[in-house]
């Protein structure tokens, strides 16, 4: 499959992304009144169109970074189809006026939440996740009858043109249009007065795209990233956490946002957990991940070499490797590779790793892993395994995160019944499910009153000694 790469000269130039964006807001009001009906055939040719082309899409993401087929289908192919048939069996619902309460000093008004599009969105999409990272936010866009304008990450070219060829073939340019082409094209759509923007990337970038919506006072939902802690307190089964964390963490290469970032181990248990992440990681991807159809690779040479450098920085600064270590630069591998003696001043410990490399740290109290927890940024996801409950609440309570799992890791994204998010600098806004079909919506407030008498009249002007007298026994009762 041809690379979607581009020449400066071919890039997109300013004018044709303000006819798009015209083209689209035009077409934005017809689809205002758009019927549930209507938005799920579209959702279904959708479906059709995916299952039909996974040999295509396993076939792109595996020339971008050697994903295997089959963690395609889990991580890519079937959390879409998943979201699709969600959204279908719900969205009569969603789309339903809501009718809420009317205080007692507004007897006589009825009131209701009205579900209506924002209008054009912006979608941004990473690379770690190219497929499910544009195509799921692009369900709950159709879900809330908005157009979208997709930008696709150009570090995953061969899936960037098959997200091309698919909206190509879906829908017409003026309702779903992919731009593709690099920081200066998505540069140019941030300047545009898009109705919302949707992003899924890093603080840092995630930082830029917010100050660009504040231009236009454009709403957005940020899914970013951060060090996921997790904790393996001193009830948690060893065996079963070791599975599970390594599973969590090398997943994609630990190009994984909600990956574990680091563990905090009661120290009762740490030689026990070592010695089952080593033969978890063993039986998983056998003596030489490198050989493993399983492994993915890092997405390119500037990853890997930002990668490097952490790891080289860690042990320079004391870290001992007790597992990997290993890097083949021709082909971007790192092998999954364990910390121990990790201090804060090492690069490991400062930025969100991303990548195929675990610090492993010990705590004795609950207290003490609390604080070591709240000392950085809020984290996107967060993971506790333990058996003692009051414990697991210890954690739950005195933590922020922008979803946890307990006794497991990742799989709270899986639910599209969970609101998916982060807090603060792990992201704004919740998707998934009705979370984001409510994200590319607008919550219209709508109250009716009748008409003649109403108890509000009582309270105009001229504010008589009765006015003041019947607001002075309104504010009692309150």
């Amino acid at each position: 499959m041809a690379t979607a790469t581009k020449t400066t000269e071919t890039l997109p130039n300013a004018a044709r992304l303000e006819s798009l964006l015209a083209k689209q807001q035009r077409h934005a009001l017809s689809l205002r009144t758009s019927t549930a009906a209507e938005r799920r055939e579209k959702l279904q040719r959708l479906r059709t169109w995916i299952m039909a082309n996974r040999p295509a899409i396993q076939e792109a993401m595996y020339q971008d970074f050697r994903k295997s087929a089959t963690e395609v289908d889990l991580s890519e192919i079937f959390p879409t189809i998943n979201a699709i048939k969600d959204v279908s069996a719900n969205l009569s619902v969603w789309m339903r006026p809501k009718k809420v309460g009317t205080p007692l000093p507004m007897l006589g008004t009825s009131s209701r939440v009205m579900y209506e599009p924002k209008g054009v969105a912006l979608i941004i999409a990473p690379w770690n996740y190219p497929f499910f990272l544009i195509a799921e936010p692009l369900v709950s866009a159709i879900a809330a009858g908005c157009c979208a304008v997709l930008k696709p990450s150009e570090m995953t070219p061969h899936t960037s043109a098959l997200i091309a060829r698919m909206a190509a073939e879906l829908f017409d340019e003026q309702e779903v249009a992919v731009v593709e082409g690099d920081a200066e094209v998505a540069s140019q759509l941030l300047k545009l007065p898009f109705d919302h923007i949707f992003f899924t990337g890093s603080p840092q970038i995630g930082k830029v795209v917010m100050r660009a919506a504040a231009e236009n006072l454009t709403s957005v939902t940020l899914e970013l990233g951060g060090k996921s802690p997790t904790i393996v307190d001193e009830t948690a089964d060893v065996a079963d956490a070791a599975e599970k964390i390594v599973a969590g963490k090398f997943l994609n290469c630990g190009q994984t946002c909600l990956a574990p970032d680091y563990l905090l181990v009661h120290e009762s248990k740490r030689d026990a957990l070592v010695e089952a992440l080593q033969a978890n990681i063993r039986k998983f991807y056998g003596e030489d991940a490198a050989q493993s159809p399983d492994y993915t690779r890092i997405v390119n040479a500037r990853h890997r070499s930002r990668l490097q450098k952490i790891l080289d920085d860690a042990i320079a600064k004391g870290a001992d490797v007790i597992t990997g270590g290993t890097v083949r630069e021709a082909e971007n591998y790192i092998a999954p590779t364990l910390l121990t003696h990790v201090t804060d001043d090492m690069l490991v410990m400062q930025e969100e790793i991303f990548g195929p490399v675990l610090p492993i740290l010990t705590y004795r109290q609950p207290d003490e892993a609390v604080r070591f927890v709240n000392q950085r940024p809020k984290p996107l996801g967060f993971y506790v395994f333990g058996r003692d409950q009051q414990r697991i609440d210890y954690f739950l309570r005195n933590t922020t995160a922008g979803g946890v799992t307990i006794n497991d890791c990742i799989l709270h994204v899986a639910n599209n019944n969970l609101p998916f998010g982060g807090v603060n600098n792990s992201g704004i806004g919740k998707a998934h499910g009705h979370y984001g079909f409510l994200a590319f919506s607008n919550e219209k407030a709508v109250l009716r009153q009748r008409i003649g008498w109403t108890s509000y009249k009582m309270l105009y002007p001229p504010h008589t000694e009765k006015v003041k007298k019947m607001v002075n026994q309104l504010l009692r009762w309150m």
